[in-house]
C-alpha cells in the first residue's frame, strides 16, 4: 500500500528527521532564558551559526558538509550583546564561538609559557604566562567574555547534524514565541538544501568495493515558513541569502520575502561577503560596505549589520 502523503512540516520533521533526546530540556532552558531577560528589559535574539552535517549512513562515517565556519554568527553575537540583547547561540559543534573566534588560527601552546622550578620533568606546580604578542587583545576579549558570562547574557546550544538543527530551531521558535515581538531570529547558519531520509540510509559504512557511489537526495523542507506563520508569528525574523552570482542575488532576496513574509533578508555574494552586504526589506534596501580604512580600524561588516537590524527591530516593535 502506498505511503500516505505528509502534508505538514511538523509531520515531516517527526517522520524523516531523528528527534534529539535533549530537545525538550533545551526548549525549557531557552524559554526560561527568554522570560528572564525580557523581564529585565532586554530583547532576545536567537542566532543560528555554522553549517549542518548531512549523514550518509546511520552509523555515520561519511557525511555532506559545507564551507561555513560560523564566523558571521559568532561575531554578530558579540555585537548584539554590546547592543543590549541577550543571545541564544544555536551553533554547530566546534564552529567559531563569540570572543574565542579571533584566536581560532592560533596554536594556544605557542601563546602560553609554563614558568616553574625544576624543569620539564618536575611536578605541575608553577605559573602559566600568556604571551600577549601572540594573543593580541586577549585581555579585552577575556574581560568582555567574563562580563557576558556573569550576566548570563549568552546561552549556547550545540548542533551537529541537519536533523538536530531543524528540531532545535523549532524548539527555539516555540520557546521564544512567548515573548512576541521582543524576539529576533537571526538565521545565519548555512543549512543544507538536501538530505537522505533516515529510512533510506544504509546502517553501516558504505563500501567502496561496491563501485561508484550514486546518491539520491531529497529537498530539505523550508522551515522558515512555519517559523514565521505558526511557531513564532510575532517575532522579527532575518534570513540570509548567499549566492555566487551577483546578478541573481537581489531578485532571490525579494522572492524570499514575498514567499515567507518575514521582515529582512541579508543578501551577500560569496567572494565579497566580508566587506559588502545588502539588507533587503519589503520596502527598502540598504548597502553596507566596509572600506580599507574600516579594515585598518578593525571595523567588521557584522557591526554594521547588527546596527542596521537593531534599529529595524525598534521600528518593528513600535509598529
Amino acid at each position: 500500500m502506498a505511503k500516505p502523503r505528509i502534508s505538514s512540516i511538523d509531520g515531516k520533521l517527526a517522520e524523516e528527521f531523528a528527534v534529539p533526546s535533549h530537545v525538550e530540556e533545551v526548549k525549557e532552558k531557552m524559554a526560561a532564558f527568554a522570560r528572564r531577560h525580557v523581564a529585565a528589559g532586554r530583547r532576545v535574539v536567537l542566532i543560528t551559526s555554522g553549517g549542518t552535517k548531512v549523514p550518509l549512513e546511520s552509523r555515520t562515517v561519511r557525511f555532506l558538509d559545507n564551507f561555513s565556519s560560523g564566523r558571521r554568527g559568532a561575531s554578530s553575537a558579540e555585537y548584539f550583546m554590546d547592543s543590549g540583547y541577550a543571545v541564544i547561540f544555536l551553533h554547530r559543534h566546534r564552529s567559531l564561538y563569540p570572543y574565542a573566534r579571533m584566536f581560532s588560527n592560533i596554536n594556544m601552546l605557542d601563546a602560553l609559557k609554563f614558568s616553574g622550578g625544576g624543569g620539564a620533568s618536575s611536578s605541575n606546580s608553577g605559573e602559566v604566562v600568556v604571551n600577549q604578542q601572540v594573543l593580541p587583545n586577549i585581555a579585552k576579549a577575556l574581560k568582555r567574555y567574563q562580563e557576558v558570562t556573569e550576566g548570563e547574557l549568552l546561552l549556547p546550544v550545540e548542533f551537529s547534524t541537519l536533523s538536530e538543527y531543524l528540531h532545535l530551531l523549532k524548539a527555539a521558535a516555540k520557546a521564544l514565541s512567548t515573548i512576541g515581538s521582543e524576539a529576533m531570529f537571526y538565521l545565519a547558519a548555512a543549512v543544507s538544501d538536501f538530505y537522505i531520509p533516515a529510512s533510506e540510509m544504509p546502517e553501516h559504512k558504505i563500501q567502496s568495493s561496491n563501485g561508484p557511489l550514486q546518491l539520491s537526495l531529497n529537498m530539505v523542507p523550508k522551515i522558515l515558513s512555519p517559523l514565521v506563520k505558526d511557531w513564532a508569528p510575532r517575532a522579527f525574523v532575518i534570513s540570509f541569502k548567499l549566492e555566487t552570482d551577483a546578478a541573481i542575488l537581489l531578485d532571490k532576496a525579494r522572492r524570499a520575502l514575498d514567499t515567507y513574509r518575514h521582515q529582512v533578508v541579508v543578501a551577500n555574494v560569496l567572494d565579497s561577503r566580508r566587506g559588502y552586504v545588502v539588507v533587503v526589506t519589503p520596502e527598502t534596501q540598504a548597502e553596507l560596505i566596509i572600506t580599507e580604512e574600516d579594515v585598518k580600524n578593525d571595523v567588521e561588516i557584522e557591526e554594521r549589520i547588527v546596527s542596521n537590524l537593531t534599529s529595524a527591530h525598534n521600528k518593528f516593535i513600535t509598529q
